[in-house]
């Protein structure tokens, strides 16, 4: 069901092309495709097809998504598929949250060196929990974990951090048992913040080294060797934010939290308020004042240029997988702990990719996109299918 407040793609749809006209040399490619994909999802240009009730003969357009991962309409059905693939590789075992989060100085080179900077992020906060978890002084296993990257914070300013979600044991160096962390305890944060400072600050400064690293405008002087080591030098001594969430409550608890982050965009259309005169309402929760529920209010292009700012390079990874959860042997190693837990065997997937969307919309979310919604009876058949710009016109009644 359509929504009746405003969304992202209105904004696009309203103010983009003045944006593009404006900022044109300082648009990335990504940018510009990320744009034009949600100002086109849902609308005639991307074609769709008609559908009819088999009982009351109601008919309604349905037009296709453009399937952008930065698109706020099209994240749903992915997240349900992504939580559904997940489930089955839960352990009877505690869950732990833990943020990885980049000091402000660091998200400024950042921004100019997304997939790098990102992709450190990923490297050494992966190091630091595969790291201190193998030493027999915390855990003395080979911990199991996924991170999930986001690059925002509520005001949509460049946040950027990792939620990971580690599960509470491992498996031994031997791999004949499984250790398990202390009751509502993972690892040390204070060590944890202290490696995962100094490894991150050697790859930076490797990556600068081997000249990868790049810089334009306010930054540009750290292109420089001694500007950059001065620069990085107060980082070598501040406290860096990581942050441990205390257990979830059990396995099944896990995947409904982390489901408001895996595919998360930077803004959610329900938390816009409205568009007027040039600007933009929507609400954000204040973290450094209790969390407090607040309103902020920007111009147009400044909420495009906040949203643009978390387009990722083409082709990242913004959830990764380690340790015993890595792809390659992932299957292997969860079958092991399986049988050290004593679990069952998960029933095989039933293939579901390959079914209709409308039945794995269902199966995943509990609601149907086949049901008439006029007379609550019949079901809605496709009778047309029509390519994009060429359909029938967006003004239908569908009510």
């Amino acid at each position: 069901m359509a929504r009746s407040g405003p969304e992202v793609a209105d904004i696009f749809r309203c103010y983009g092309e003045a944006y593009r006209e404006q900022h044109d040399a300082s648009l990335s490619t990504a940018q510009r495709r990320v744009m034009t994909a949600i100002e086109l999802c849902r609308t005639a240009a991307l074609g769709g097809h008609v559908e009819a009730c088999d009982q009351c003969g109601h008919r309604r357009i349905a037009f296709n998504s453009c399937r952008d991962r930065h698109c706020p309409r099209c994240q749903s059905v992915a997240r349900a598929q992504w939580l559904e693939d997940r489930r089955a590789e839960l352990l009877d075992t505690q869950y732990f949250h833990v943020v990885f989060t980049l000091p402000g100085d660091i998200a400024a080179i950042a921004y100019h060196n997304k997939a790098l900077v990102y992709g450190l992020l990923f490297r050494a906060a992966a190091e630091t929990l595969r790291t201190i978890a193998a030493d027999p002084k915390h855990l003395g296993a080979e911990i199991g974990f996924f991170a999930v990257l986001h690059s925002w914070g509520q005001n949509l300013l460049h946040h950027p951090h990792l939620h990971c979600v580690v599960a509470g044991g491992g498996l031994s160096a031997d791999g004949r048992r499984w250790i398990a962390c202390k009751p509502g305890f993972f690892l040390p944060v204070r060590v944890l913040s202290r490696l995962f400072r100094r490894l991150f600050l050697e790859h930076l400064e490797k990556a600068f080294d081997a000249g990868q690293l790049q810089f334009f405008s306010g930054p540009q002087h750290l292109s420089e060797r001694d500007a950059f080591r001065r620069y990085l030098a107060p980082l070598r001594k501040a406290e860096w934010v990581v942050f441990a969430k205390p257990p979830f409550a059990g396995p099944a608890q896990v995947l409904d939290y982390v489901g408001r982050y895996t595919h998360r965009v930077a803004i959610s259309n329900n938390r816009l308020i409205d568009i007027e005169d040039n600007a933009v309402r929507f609400r954000w929760k204040d973290y450094r004042h209790g969390n407090r529920q607040k309103v902020m209010t920007v111009a147009s292009d400044e909420f495009i240029r906040r949203f643009l700012l978390h387009v990722l390079p083409e082709g990242f990874h913004r959830i990764r997988y380690y340790g015993f959860l890595g792809n390659r042997y992932r299957a292997q190693k969860l079958a092991h702990c399986r049988d050290l837990l004593g679990m069952p065997v998960p029933e095989p997937s039933d293939g579901s990719s390959e079914r209709d969307y409308r039945d794995r919309y269902e199966d995943l979310t509990g609601h149907s996109l086949r049901q008439c919604p006029a007379c609550r009876q019949g079901q809605m058949i496709i009778v047309d299918i029509f390519d994009g710009a060429t359909g029938p016109p967006p003004y239908w009644d569908t009510s």
